[in-house]
C-alpha cells in the first residue's frame, strides 16, 4: 500500500493536512476522511482510493474546460470517488457524494500508458476533486510526462498551499471553480471557504501553470451583477486581464432544485465580465458557438462548432493576423 503524505500525528490520534478539511482521526480507529478517499485504517493512515477510478474517458479538451491549453486535442479523462466539498448543487453529485460508486483501480504505470494511447495527449484528473488523490498523481503524473503527455488538473481549489505547490511542480494546465464571490455562499452551499480557494488561484495564476476559471451560475445564490464585477476586478488584478473565464449554465441537480439559469442571465453576465477581462466563454449551453476572437484586431483566432475546432487564424499561440498574444498553449514540451 502507498505509503500516505500529510497526516501529522498528534496526542489524540492523525490528522490530515492536505486541505481544510483538516480532518481528525482518533487514535487506534478505523474511518474515512471528509473526502472518503483518505482515512485510518487500525490507528494508521490509509488511502482507500488510491488508484480507484470512477471512469476512464478520452475527451475533448475543451470539456474540461480548457478551451486555451492545446485547443482541438483530446485527453483521457479520470478521477476519484469522493469530494472534500459537499456542494448542493453538485452536477456530479453521483459520482462525487455516493459512498457506492463503482471503480477500477488502475496503477500509475498502465494510466500513463493510456493516457498516451490513440489521440489522447494526456491526462486530466477530474469529474470530482483530484487533489484529494494526492499520492496517486504524485505517482502518475511524473510518467505521463515522461511519456511526452501533459497534466490537466479540474479542481475546486479547496487545497493547502504546501500540497497545491508540490502538485504544481508536476502538473502543465488547471481548471479552478470559482463557485461564488460570497464566502457565505461557501459555507452553507458547500463546506468550504472561499479564500482558500482564491488563494489556490492567485498561487496557479503566478505559476509556471496555465490556469482558467469556471464560474456556475445559480439563480439567486450568485447572480448579483455587483458580485461579478467585484469577481472580475479581482480576477484581473491578481491573475491578469487574460484569464480564461468560462461561465457554467446551472440545471436543477443533488439537493439544490432552483430553476435552470436563464440564458440572458448568461448573457448579461458575460457582457459584466467582459469590462475587465478579455476571453470570457459561455458553456454548456448551444446558444453560440465560443470563438476565440483577437482583443487586438477583432480576427476570428479559433473556430469551435461543438467540439469541432478550427485553430487556423491562431499562429504559435497567437492572432495569425496581428500578432496578438492569446493567452494559448499551443504546445508542451
Amino acid at each position: 500500500m502507498r505509503e500516505p503524505q500529510w497526516f501529522v500525528e498528534d496526542e489524540k490520534g492523525w490528522k490530515c493536512l492536505l486541505c481544510p478539511q483538516n480532518c481528525s482521526f482518533e487514535s487506534n480507529s478505523s474511518s474515512l476522511g471528509y473526502c472518503r478517499v483518505r482515512g485510518l485504517q487500525e490507528g494508521r493512515p490509509y488511502l482507500p482510493g488510491y488508484g480507484e477510478c470512477v471512469s476512464l474517458v478520452v475527451d475533448p479538451i475543451e470539456k474540461k474546460p480548457l478551451y486555451h491549453f492545446l485547443p482541438g486535442s483530446s485527453i483521457l479523462s479520470t478521477g476519484p470517488a469522493g469530494c472534500n466539498l459537499s456542494c448542493d448543487f453538485c452536477q456530479n453529485w453521483s459520482i462525487s457524494q455516493n459512498s457506492s460508486v463503482p471503480t477500477r483501480y488502475v496503477s500509475p504505470g498502465d494510466l500513463a500508458d493510456l493516457s498516451m494511447a490513440g489521440n489522447s495527449r494526456g491526462i486530466a484528473y477530474t469529474y470530482t476533486e483530484p487533489t484529494i488523490w494526492f499520492e496517486y498523481i504524485a505517482d502518475s503524473a511524473p510518467l505521463v510526462r515522461e511519456r511526452g503527455g501533459a497534466v490537466v488538473m479540474v479542481s475546486n481549489g479547496e487545497i493547502n498551499l504546501d500540497p497545491l505547490g508540490k502538485l504544481i511542480e508536476i502538473t502543465d494546465a488547471w481548471n479552478v471553480d470559482l463557485k461564488s464571490w460570497s464566502d457565505d455562499f461557501y459555507k452553507r452551499h458547500c463546506g468550504g471557504n472561499r479564500e482558500t480557494v482564491l488563494q489556490s488561484i492567485k498561487t496557479l495564476a503566478g505559476s509556471s501553470c496555465h490556469l482558467e476559471i469556471t464560474f456556475l451560475i445559480i439563480p439567486k445564490e450568485n447572480d448579483d451583477p455587483a458580485e461579478w464585477r467585484e469577481m472580475a476586478k479581482w480576477i484581473s488584478g491578481e491573475c491578469g486581464a487574460d484569464t480564461v473565464l468560462h461561465i457554467s449554465r446551472y440545471f436543477p441537480r443533488y439537493k439544490l432544485r432552483q430553476q435552470p439559469t436563464l440564458i440572458e442571465t448568461l448573457m448579461n453576465a458575460r457582457e459584466v465580465f467582459s469590462e475587465k477581462l478579455s476571453h470570457v466563454y459561455i458553456g454548456n449551453v448551444s446558444i453560440e458557438r465560443s470563438d476565440t476572437v483577437c482583443p487586438s484586431c477583432g480576427a476570428l483566432c479559433i473556430e469551435r462548432s461543438q467540439w469541432k475546432v478550427s485553430t487556423d487564424g491562431m499562429l504559435n499561440g497567437k492572432c495569425a493576423s496581428c500578432g496578438y498574444s492569446l493567452n494559448i498553449v499551443h504546445e508542451i514540451g
